[in-house]
C-alpha cells in the first residue's frame, strides 16, 4: 500500500470512527469501497498497531465493491452488550445464548447482508435502546432530531452527544492535518 493509500484510509477512518477511536463510543461501522487486497492490508496493519489499546476491526460483510468495516473497543463494547437493557433488547433478537462480545458479533455477522441491516445493528453501535426501538416502531419515520443516528427519546440528550462526537472528529482531524498518522494521532493523550 502506498503513502499516499495510507493517508486515505487513515483519513475515512478518522471520518468515520473518531469517537470510538478516541475513547467515548463503543463502536462504528465503515463502508469502504477500496479493493479487497488494500483493506485487508490495511486492518491487518491498525489491528496489530490497537491490539494494545484494545482497538479491534473486523469486516462484517462485503458487497460487490464495498466492504462493511467495525471498528470496536473491545472492553467498551462488552461492558455496553452487558448492561442489562442492551442484554434484553438483544435477547428479543437471537443473542440470548451468546455468552461472548465474539459470539455476538459472530451472529451479527451472519445477520448481515448487501443492502439490508439487521435492526439491532444500533444496539453494536451503542445508540439508545429507546431509539433503536423507536426506529423500529416508526419504520424509520417521525423522529425527534436526526444526526449520528435518528433520535426518538431525548433528543437535547442525543444533540450534545452528536456535538461531543463531532468534536472528536475535529480533534483527530486537526492532529492528522500535523503530520500524524493515525496510530500516532489516537495514541495523543488529550482531554476532548
Amino acid at each position: 500500500m502506498s503513502e499516499l493509500e495510507r493517508r486515505e484510509f487513515d483519513s475515512d477512518i478518522a471520518f468515520h470512527s473518531a469517537p470510538t477511536l478516541l475513547g467515548v463510543k463503543c463502536a462504528n461501522l465503515i463502508s469502504i469501497d477500496r479493493n479487497e487486497q488494500t483493506i485487508t492490508e490495511y486492518l491487518r496493519d491498525f489491528s496489530e498497531k490497537t491490539y494494545h489499546k484494545g482497538f479491534r476491526a473486523v469486516q462484517l460483510c462485503k458487497c460487490r465493491k464495498r466492504t462493511l468495516v467495525y471498528i470496536y473497543n473491545e472492553k467498551m463494547l462488552t461492558a455496553w452488550l452487558g448492561s442489562p437493557q442492551v442484554h434484553e433488547f438483544l435477547g428479543e433478537y437471537g443473542y440470548a445464548e451468546c455468552k461472548t462480545t465474539d459470539e455476538m458479533l459472530d451472529v451479527l455477522t451472519g445477520r448481515m447482508s448487501c443492502g439490508s441491516f439487521p435492526h439491532e445493528i444500533g444496539a453494536f453501535l451503542g445508540y439508545p435502546i429507546g431509539d433503536i426501538k423507536g426506529f423500529i416502531s416508526n419504520s424509520g419515520k417521525n423522529c425527534l432530531l436526526c444526526g449520528y443516528w435518528k433520535v426518538y427519546e431525548n433528543a437535547e440528550k442525543a444533540r450534545q452527544t452528536f456535538e461531543i462526537y463531532d468534536r472528536c472528529r475535529n480533534i483527530l482531524f486537526d492532529r492528522l492535518k500535523t503530520g500524524l498518522d493515525l496510530i500516532q494521532a489516537i495514541s495523543k493523550e488529550e482531554n476532548i
